[in-house]
């Protein structure tokens, strides 16, 4: 089964010094267990907590981005290659002055595409952003969990939820759609959501969001939402936290959810939005692994959730889309747009 990934911290992880190596291990996600697992490409997210107050503060998140960035680039060899272009994403490996393409049949790795997480990083200059593209980040998530320079994040507060994009950050969105980069609105506002469904000429994506309607978190989509994200276009990747998945028990605790979980969250977001906005965004590696749903640990056990999905009636076509088609259909229409 091939299959996409919208969104992982294992990157981030590797640069906290909590693993070593991408290739192998002890984290949910390393290159042997995505191949055997049938991973097609995995998107590496670049995340930074830039909390706290003080001017260096985004400087020092500037220079982890680009930290990250060149230990990711020391990773590729045989095993990965990382995406630039739309006529990357079916094969071959990216255009490199040094290396050469490495024709499809030879190619029996896995994909890569780097994001950031935290658009704070560009602290209001866009030159930043001109030069992550350059470093080959192709999608950003526009917020974490503090307002910056974009806009603010989604928030149990009506008023911070609806907030709007900043008029930095619809700067941001338009230069994104003209370089040809994946807008990320997952930890964005409601209103935020809304002007980028609004200003963005290409799909956007929730990279890693459920569905509000079966779990209340700020973080997941409400129906409207859904429907409109479909209507443009984007697609939203389902999260395998289970505070995303399942609402908390009559004593307010955590559940830990199950493969049923997030099948449920497929099967809704389909209903809303169509079988053409549905994927991946698994959020590996980007919380404890005590909150992952039951039976799964890592990428060595993506079997078990097809199998899951099947037997929940959900079809082989609608499947590969939710796995593959609708994430690979968004790098090659937003990674190709003409402005």
């Amino acid at each position: 089964m091939r299959w996409i990934d919208m969104h992982c911290d294992t990157l981030s992880e590797i640069w906290r010094g909590n693993a070593q190596f991408l290739a192998h291990n002890g984290l949910c996600v390393d290159l042997e267990r995505l191949k055997k697992a049938g991973a097609k490409t995995q998107f590496f997210a670049c995340f930074v907590n830039a909390a706290g107050s003080g001017s260096d503060v985004w400087e020092r998140a500037w220079k982890n981005v680009f930290g990250m960035t060149e230990l990711a680039r020391s990773s590729e060899g045989e095993q990965l290659h990382f995406i630039r272009e739309a006529g990357e994403v079916e094969g071959g490996n990216p255009i490199d002055p040094v290396r050469p393409p490495v024709p499809e049949q030879e190619f029996s790795g896995i994909k890569g595409i780097l994001t950031v997480e935290e658009g704070g990083v560009l602290n209001g200059k866009m030159e930043r952003l001109e030069e992550l593209y350059r470093r080959g980040i192709r999608l950003i998530t526009l917020t974490w969990n503090y307002e910056n320079c974009i806009g603010s994040p989604n928030s149990l507060d009506p008023q911070v939820m609806e907030r709007g994009l900043k008029p930095f950050g619809i700067q941001v969105v338009e230069r994104m759609n003209e370089l040809g980069m994946i807008i990320d609105v997952s930890h964005l506002s409601d209103g935020g959501f809304w002007d980028c469904i609004r200003c963005s000429r290409t799909p956007i994506v929730a990279s890693h969001s459920n569905a509000r309607s079966l779990c209340s978190h700020p973080r997941n989509l409400t129906d409207e939402m859904l429907r409109a994200l479909g209507n443009k276009g984007g697609v939203a990747g389902v999260n395998f936290y289970s505070a995303f998945l399942r609402e908390k028990d009559g004593t307010g605790e955590s559940v830990r959810a199950g493969l049923e979980d997030i099948v449920r969250h497929m099967r809704w977001m389909m209903d809303q939005a169509g079988e053409d906005a549905v994927a991946l965004g698994t959020d590996f590696d980007g919380f404890e692994t005590e909150a992952l749903p039951e039976k799964i640990r890592g990428v060595q056990d993506m079997d078990l959730l097809w199998e899951a999905t099947r037997r929940s009636g959900i079809t082989s076509r609608q499947i590969d889309k939710i796995a593959y088609g609708n994430a690979s259909r968004i790098m090659r229409e937003v990674f190709s747009f003409q402005a």
